[in-house]
């Protein structure tokens, strides 16, 4: 593009820079910081450069959780721009989660002017004080990967080429910097608006000797076991393990995933049970996994072979995570599983292979059976999560779909079959995550059924009236799930995990577990104009879920289910 005699402010020259390296949407919660952000946008727009699109975001949960869900969808970061200190606190929850998950998300806020006087866009209301911090940038510096504060107009090119570049190096993950009113509100000769890219992102290859021998091990192998949970990266590598697994007869755990890496019903896949499994096997492969088995109920052997694989094979940035690695390979899972497959598709396959595949299925299947079989409706009639998320399954089948589950839809009674079928919570437990991700995927594909399930803590946490409201103004299609217990089940199930025959397991409301009485979450979403179902029955799931898929088909807005469940 060429510029010629062209000026903006440094905000508009951000912004457009921006777009440039990518960018398609900036997630924004503004506030008096935001002048030059918002005459950025104006100005740029008036001159005919191209900007990402600006959304307002009633909340900044909303913001972050949006840009993680669009990433999922696309592999391309998105940025949140948010107010100050007070908006930056609202930001680090999903910053948490995206650094657990590796999402590149280019985190923004404003910062409070620094000067006080004479100098354009120094400080001119009472919260110029009240939101000065000595070191803004510690709200979210330990789910960063860099952060910087802007000192000078003339850095904004070069400092969002270095962010997007840092921000998508392996291991991906969020960064952040501040943006001084003053300095937004400097001019800039946007000469570097929209040239390439200064630099690229890091993206090791696997290193070929290393996948060589863990093939070699995997042909030799008497008991291999693949550990998977965050997927397999692409449709291409997703094929390619289904494959790999099927050809070598290996089983594939997929404990406390948060992406399918193999599908539900795979005739290797033995569910997220390592029991029988991690115990006597001979080789262990571990795909990106952040904590693959419980090392408090599961040990592997010592004379077993373990293989680390991934982005970040070691975790080097939790502080204690001992899980043993004899081989560490750094790699996008997707192009380790690619190499991989590559060099056994190589090598014969034994006829040993043939019995032990034969083994493994028949556990599969015998699994898949309970698990089923567990899925069932109870005699009294009330629905567990397992029966829910069966129904989900059987009504969202050949839709192709994309399923977001937090304290929602369990994976195992649900038959999913493609590489974006599943998504759970991040493993950092940053609640409200499931309502604005899906949001953020049904953003970047309308046309998709993106189904967002989580229980009603996760709903509350989400901070539903904000998003809503942006559905409403987005005119997002999302099926919204919740399976309603009245109760934080998940930390219930934790005090019996621990202390199953203590005092609390004994009570009849165990304490700061209970949050009845519980909102109207279909007036809620009413509010905003969403078609909403209270379920109390079986039956009524079924219908209920049969009308709100009809109601997105024929209007392309919201549906709301109300599921009250037990467990």
């Amino acid at each position: 593009m060429a510029t010629g005699d062209l000026s903006l402010t440094a905000g508009g020259a951000l912004l457009a820079r921006l777009k440039a390296v990518g960018v398609d949407y900036i997630f924004a919660n503004s506030g008096t910081d935001f002048p030059p952000i918002i005459e950025g946008l104006s100005e740029a727009a008036a001159k005919g450069i191209p900007l990402p699109v600006a959304l307002t975001m009633p909340h900044e949960s909303a913001a972050m959780g949006m840009a993680h869900g669009y990433y999922l969808a696309t592999g391309r970061s998105q940025a949140v721009m948010a107010h100050t200190n007070v908006g930056l606190a609202n930001c680090a929850t999903g910053a948490i989660n995206a650094a657990v998950e590796n999402v590149p998300v280019l985190l923004f806020s404003g910062r409070t002017p620094v000067t006080e006087r004479d100098r354009f866009g120094a400080r001119t209301v009472p919260i110029g004080w009240g939101q000065e911090m000595r070191d803004q940038a510690a709200l979210v510096r330990e789910a960063s990967k860099w952060d910087y504060e802007l000192r000078f107009p003339e850095q904004v090119g070069e400092l969002v080429d270095r962010a997007y570049a840092i921000a998508n190096s392996t291991p991906k993950g969020p960064v952040y910097v501040s943006l001084p009113r003053e300095v937004l509100c400097e001019p800039y000769r946007p000469d570097d608006v929209g040239v390439p890219n200064l630099m690229s992102p890091v993206r090791p290859a696997p290193d070929r000797s290393q996948i060589d021998h863990v093939a070699a091990l995997i042909a030799t192998a008497r008991k291999p076991v693949i550990f998977a949970q965050h997927g397999a990266g692409s449709a291409d590598a997703f094929a390619a393990l289904g494959k790999l697994a099927d050809r070598w007869g290996i089983a594939v755990c997929q404990y406390w995933a948060v992406q399918l890496a193999v599908p539900t019903d795979h005739p290797m896949s033995i569910g997220n049970d390592p029991a029988g499994f991690i115990e006597d096997a001979d080789l262990v492969l571990v795909l990106d996994s952040l904590a693959p088995w419980s090392a408090h109920a599961h040990r592997p052997e010592a004379s077993a072979t373990i293989v680390q694989l991934g982005p970040d094979p070691l975790k080097a940035r939790m502080p204690i995570r001992n899980f043993r690695s004899d081989i560490s390979i750094v790699s996008e899972v997707s192009d380790g599983i690619m190499a991989l497959k590559s060099a056994l598709d190589a090598r014969e396959v034994g006829p040993a292979i043939a019995m032990r595949r034969e083994g493994v299925a028949k556990i599969a299947a015998e699994r898949r059976a309970a698990t089923l079989e567990k899925a069932k409706l109870r005699d009294d009639g009330a629905m567990t999560s397992d029966f829910v998320a069966k129904a989900v399954s059987d009504a969202i089948a050949g839709a192709d779909a994309v399923l977001l589950s937090e304290r929602g839809c369990t994976m195992p009674p649900m038959t999913l079959n493609h590489h974006r079928a599943w998504y759970q919570e991040p493993h950092a437990g940053g609640l409200g995550w499931s309502f604005p991700a899906a949001l953020g995927m049904q953003l970047a594909e309308r046309d998709r059924l993106v189904v967002a399930t989580m229980g009603d803590g996760s709903y509350m946490f989400a901070n539903p009236v904000a998003c809503h409201q942006i559905a409403e103004a987005l005119e997002l299609p999302l099926l919204v799930i919740i399976l309603n217990n009245a109760e934080w089940a998940a930390v219930r199930h934790s005090v019996l995990d621990i202390y199953p025959d203590g005092y609390a397991s004994r009570t009849n409301a165990m304490p700061l577990t209970g949050l009845s009485p519980i909102p109207d979450f279909v007036k809620v979403a009413e509010a905003s104009r969403a078609w909403a179902r209270r379920i109390d029955s079986a039956d009524a799931l079924v219908q209920g879920l049969a009308d709100a898929l009809a109601h997105i088909k024929t209007t392309k807005s919201l549906a709301l289910l109300d599921i009250r469940t037990i467990g």
